[in-house]
């Protein structure tokens, strides 16, 4: 203990600081030594870009430059930043009341948005249940599908079964059903529970499914694993034509057809993560369009409150439902699950109101528009030595370099070339607000091969 102590004092920054000290200038050494962020470093930080004030597509930073947000803030902001719709939904609902909780009290607003997601999602979707984040919902999917079987009798069927490359979030749960090699969570790999791992699919569109040796070769492993552990299966969960921050790949249609299709041979249930590719980002509602089937289990995020707080939904059927009630013992059971910010009403304002402008906005020739700019503005790319390959899907852009990108060096090359862009991995890509016009998505693509050209004469 006492090495441990001595060690953390070696490095412990900013005694003595005092809210009067960080009131003004001194802020951002403040939080460069004390505040955490995402799968960053404490001890050497990287660098951070201060933002004083967001509009349109358009980050402001402290320094005074401004970037064009080629993000959507981790794919949220669909509508671009200071919306005036969303501001006055939030206002409104604050003069009313921000919070209560949601057990043993209701509200409008969460009645509303609830009305309004079971009319854009599949048919067979008929109950929502309000969770926290996308990975909260990942959690709640789960245990959805666990109790559903344990209220049967069935508690042999305790596991899940996916596809490599996926990524479902950070809490256990959903890490659990993250591709456990290619995936970010290796550290926590004798902890978390071992669910199945089928092969993904690497035929991108429904023409190239047999050239790519159709069933045999695309599902063949899918196959094989449903039917072997079917007694075993609870649910298979999948992310929807489109696997994100797993790997930013797109799969045919006709993979997720013929997923369904077992499903339901073999007595499992399948979840749909939407949560990156819900609310049009694909061209689509939801991406499961693509395919034309429809979950047992859904789960939204991201964009459903157009970027303004978090929240997320787990929309199911009547039958899940009537199943987690069904208990065996006939206790009559519930769902095991109550965020203290479930159904926020001033999230499900915010949300509501997003989805209602989305719906009355021309979304799908915009992102239309935008899948089209990308296709022909990142093509260029794909004669670089460096490039492995350029996908576009929707609102979706990828240039994947054949080495990974290295963070500390890129991330400024693109603040400089006056863009936001956040790679990963060998991934440089971009899902910009929907709002974005030709000329501000010009220069993010021009950015996109401006880097990609630099590294790909670097050593």
């Amino acid at each position: 203990m006492w090495c441990w102590s001595v060690l953390c004092l070696s490095w412990y920054p900013g005694e003595g600081m005092t809210l009067q000290q960080i009131a003004g200038d001194d802020w951002q050494d403040f939080e460069r030594k004390h505040v955490w962020h995402p799968y960053a470093s404490m001890v050497s930080p990287a660098p951070m870009f201060a933002v004083q004030r967001a509009e349109g597509v358009r980050l402001f930073l402290e320094d005074g430059r401004v970037l064009i947000d080629g993000m959507s803030s981790w794919w949220c902001a669909i509508h671009g930043y200071n919306v005036p719709e969303l501001n006055a939904a939030a206002t409104a609902q604050m003069q009313k009341m921000s919070h209560v909780m949601f057990g043993g009290l209701t509200h409008e607003p969460a009645a509303r948005l609830a009305a309004r997601l079971l009319e854009i999602a599949p048919d067979c979707m008929q109950h929502v249940f309000f969770a926290d984040s996308g990975s909260v919902s990942v959690e709640v999917a789960i245990k959805m599908a666990l109790q559903f079987w344990q209220a049967q009798g069935c508690e042999q069927k305790s596991r899940l079964l996916t596809i490599r490359h996926g990524y479902h979030g950070d809490t256990f749960g959903a890490m659990g059903v993250c591709d456990p090699v290619s995936g970010m969570h290796h550290l926590f790999a004798r902890m978390l529970p071992e669910h199945l791992f089928a092969d993904a699919p690497t035929a991108c569109t429904d023409a190239d499914w047999d050239t790519k040796g159709g069933d045999e070769a695309q599902i063949a492993d899918f196959r094989d694993k449903i039917e072997t552990h079917r007694g075993e299966l609870a649910a298979v969960i999948l992310e929807p034509i489109v696997q994100g921050a797993g790997g930013m790949r797109f799969y045919a249609p006709e993979f997720l057809r013929r997923v369904r299709t077992l499903c339901d041979a073999n007595d499992v249930l399948l979840i749909l993560d939407e949560i990156a590719t819900g609310f049009g980002r694909t061209g689509r509602m939801f991406a499961c369009e693509f395919a034309g089937i429809e979950p047992d289990i859904m789960c939204v995020g991201k964009a459903l409150t157009g970027g303004y707080m978090t929240m997320a939904a787990v929309l199911t059927t009547a039958r899940v439902v009537q199943g987690v009630h069904a208990d065996a013992n006939g206790e009559g059971a519930v769902l095991m699950h109550g965020p203290t910010f479930m159904a926020n009403p001033l999230a499900c304002a915010v949300a509501l109101a997003s989805i209602n402008l989305l719906l009355a906005s021309p979304w799908q020739q915009r992102v239309a528009e935008i899948e089209a700019q990308l296709k022909r503005e990142l093509e260029p790319c794909r004669a670089l030595p460096g490039v492995s390959d350029v996908r576009v899907l929707g609102a979706i852009g990828v240039v994947e370099m054949c080495e990974p990108v290295d963070m500390a060096l890129v991330q400024p090359m693109f603040v400089e070339l006056g863009v936001w862009l956040r790679p990963f991995g060998k991934l440089i890509y971009t899902m910009p607000p929907f709002i974005v016009d030709s000329k501000e998505l010009r220069v993010i693509t021009n950015a996109m091969n401006e880097v990609a050209s630099v590294l790909s004469k670097s050593p």
